[in-house]
């Protein structure tokens, strides 16, 4: 039986050469660490050669090289880098060196402040892999080089795409966060069914989000609780979003449970100060994508209705299906449900992660969805 170590570590190594986006404006991320962790987490780790290969049928960027040294005890040399895709390579090369210098735990401690309010960074992703990053190096006490090199590349990719988000959330509000969902105004958009247009008009709304009705409030608008009951709201709430959101191309909404389901991984290896803050990032973050992808509430309230009624398999036979589906998103998707519902259950998660192996094509050898 192949160990997860060893699934992860040859994963690693088989896509190592491979550049952090691919697509003509880099615009699609590279998932390939990300949803090779989750297989071998999912137990799949016999599976994760095949997957690699097709996986590596779509063409991705070359990795970036590095041009001009940045000092990461010179707070003006890094964060003049913020958000530069083109020092992308810079990026990779100071935090290689930070963890051969420091323990990984410490340098995700000093270096996740830093960047937490740039959560959108690569549609959340730069947050992600790290996470993945984090799960894989605290299942082992001997991390592997490319263990490390990965919670690198992680980090690297987050600072390069860089983008925050206007103002700052907390939870000094009144209401519970599904209340904070149903009372965010919407107006009707155009449909979501074509991913160019959902691309061109989420860029449009991100970049004047400050100007939408309810963003600023609804940031300060959800009541204080425990982190842990905060994150588990989000992934529910947005579970039974993607559920009945059907008119949205089928990969955004996506992020509203992987990101706080991420998030979550990393917790427990940060002070415990830095939990709520973190948090709040991640409601900001959702209500962001609320104001660029829903066009109204869509059957929103419904959502619990729809999931009990659903006829869904028990998550064994889900998570088999999406190993057999093979798309990154959804291996990624099915496992965060999996572990959310989980922690506390509800019938969103297995019918969302259903409706996503039904909504994400099947990939196919040699062509790139």
């Amino acid at each position: 039986m192949v160990t997860y170590f060893d699934a992860v570590n040859e994963a690693l190594e088989r896509l190592d050469d491979m550049g952090y986006e691919r697509g003509e404006r880099g615009e699609l991320v590279n998932h390939g660490p990300m949803a090779a962790e989750t297989l071998a987490v999912l137990g799949h780790g016999d599976q994760i050669g095949t997957w690699v290969e097709l996986y590596r049928t779509k063409p991705h960027h070359d990795r970036p090289a590095p041009s001009f040294p940045l000092d990461a005890s010179d707070e003006a040399s890094w964060c003049a880098a913020l958000g530069d895709f083109g020092r992308a390579g810079d990026w990779e090369r100071l935090f290689v060196r930070e963890l051969a210098d420091a323990p990984w735990r410490d340098v995700l401690v000093r270096w996740w402040p830093r960047l937490i309010s740039g959560l959108l960074a690569g549609i959340t992703h730069g947050a992600i892999r790290t996470a993945h990053a984090v799960r894989s190096l605290a299942g082992t006490p001997d991390p592997s080089r490319a263990q490390l090199t990965e919670l690198a590349r992680g980090l690297a990719y987050w600072a390069a795409r860089y983008r925050s988000l206007p103002g700052n959330a907390d939870f000094h509000g009144t209401i519970s966060l599904a209340q904070a969902v149903a009372e965010l105004p919407r107006e009707l958009l155009e449909d979501f069914l074509h991913p160019p247009k959902a691309r061109v008009a989420s860029r449009e709304r991100l970049g004047r989000i400050a100007e939408l009705p309810g963003y600023t409030e609804a940031l300060h608008a959800v009541a204080a609780q425990d982190p842990q009951l905060l994150l588990s709201d989000m992934t529910a709430e947005f579970a039974g979003l993607y559920l009945v959101h059907t008119e949205i191309y089928p990969i955004p909404l996506l992020h509203g449970v992987t990101l706080p389901a991420a998030v979550r991984i990393v917790l427990p290896h940060l002070p415990t100060e830095m939990h709520l803050p973190t948090v709040a990032a991640v409601w900001q973050l959702h209500v962001a994508l609320l104001l660029s992808f829903t066009g109204g509430r869509r059957g929103e309230d419904t959502a619990l209705e729809v999931a009990l009624i659903s006829e869904v398999p028990p998550f064994h036979e889900l998570v088999a299906r999406s190993v057999e589906h093979k798309d990154e998103h959804v291996i990624k998707f099915t496992e965060a449900c999996l572990r959310e519902n989980g922690l506390r259950p509800d019938p969103r998660y297995a019918a969302a992660a259903q409706a996503a192996h039904q909504r994400i094509p099947v990939p196919e050898l040699g062509l790139i969805p």
